[in-house]
């Protein structure tokens, strides 16, 4: 069984919420939990049948808050939470790390604490899309805002893998983010990094994407720098509350509405559990040396224990291996 790390100080919940998810996350046998944290907050929190299952404390006398300056806050605060959960990860005593933290201090402590692939020059924050039978995924979401189109290339190197040893699909297709599917359209940057991507016979590059491409999964991997994958997601993100949010106020309106609405809602529940992020719990800094996984900061129980699991699943998946080895041994630069 995978041994996983978890700050539950961090985020928007509360340690109760993360301690619970953990908990379930154990009971399921997804993974032994170390609950990273002050343990005069954490132990109140587990019942006696949480005593008996493979969960353990590691404690992390301070916390990073939402608000503080990333990297100065966790070169400054050695014992915080996340940073402690990114040691275990460095030092091999988990397999991997997960925080619904300040998403930029998870970052710096990936960086900074667990350290960088050889090779890697920018590593690369993904997101899974829901579109359809299987998952899309869109990286950098925030890692970078700035870029190189050599970068970009590595983005998809790395996304490819993920597919492949993660979810499973062989020989996936990369598409490069655009506002066009012509070569002429888009910035210099991506006009750049085109023939780049032509080039790389190790990726099946299947040329510009637009959004919408994205939303049908006719892409598997669909690379940005950091600013348009982050506006990219959060609109993706915003525009599924507004529809949901506004068809669940038009099946209240009347009884025949009602009727209705019960025919359809199993599938209405599966789609909205398709596009909720607890679903998938957290996604991981490729490129660190290690897996650290940064969930969302609303990050439920459900949540925390679906980014356990993925956690799990990730170190079990030899994806580590394959990136280490891909760019370990580049010659490409």
């Amino acid at each position: 069984m995978r041994r996983v790390a978890v700050d539950v100080m961090s985020g928007d919940r509360g340690v109760p919420e993360l301690v619970a998810g953990c908990v379930e996350a154990a009971r399921r046998g997804w993974a032994e939990v170390v609950l990273v944290g002050r343990p005069e907050a954490i132990e109140p929190c587990l019942d006696g049948e949480a005593r008996r299952l493979p969960i353990a404390i590691e404690p992390a006398s301070d916390v990073i808050g939402m608000e503080e300056a990333p990297v100065a806050a966790v070169r400054a605060k050695r014992e915080a939470s996340v940073v402690v959960a990114c040691r275990l990860v460095r030092d091999g005593q988990v397999d991997a790390a997960v925080s619904p933290g300040n998403t930029g201090a998870t970052l710096a402590a990936a960086l900074l604490v667990v350290g960088r692939l050889p090779g890697v020059e920018r590593p690369a924050l993904p997101a899974l899309l829901p579109t359809g039978a299987r998952p899309s995924l869109l990286l950098d979401v925030g890692a970078n805002v700035d870029v190189r189109p050599t970068h970009l290339v590595d983005f998809g190197r790395m996304g490819s893998l993920y597919m492949e040893r993660v979810v499973g699909v062989q020989r996936p297709t990369v598409g490069l983010l655009n506002i066009g599917e012509e070569e002429t359209k888009g910035n210099r940057q991506v006009q750049e990094a085109f023939p780049l991507f032509r080039e790389a016979e190790d990726l099946h590059f299947v040329g510009m994407v637009e959004p919408g491409q994205l939303l049908r999964g006719e892409v598997d991997v669909a690379v940005a720098d950091g600013f348009l994958g982050n506006v990219t997601l959060k609109v993706l993100e915003g525009m599924a509350e507004v529809l949901f949010g506004r068809l669940k106020a038009e099946l209240r309106l009347g009884l025949r509405t009602q009727l209705g609405a019960a025919l359809v809602a199993p599938r209405l529940k599966a789609l909205a559990r398709s596009l909720d992020y607890a679903e998938y719990g957290g996604v991981p800094l490729l490129g660190a040396r290690g897996p650290v996984l940064v969930a969302h900061g609303r990050s439920n129980a459900r949540a925390i224990a679906s980014a356990v699991r993925s956690a799990a699943t990730i170190a079990e998946s030899g994806l580590w291996q394959a990136l280490s080895e891909r760019f370990g041994t580049r010659k490409d630069g």
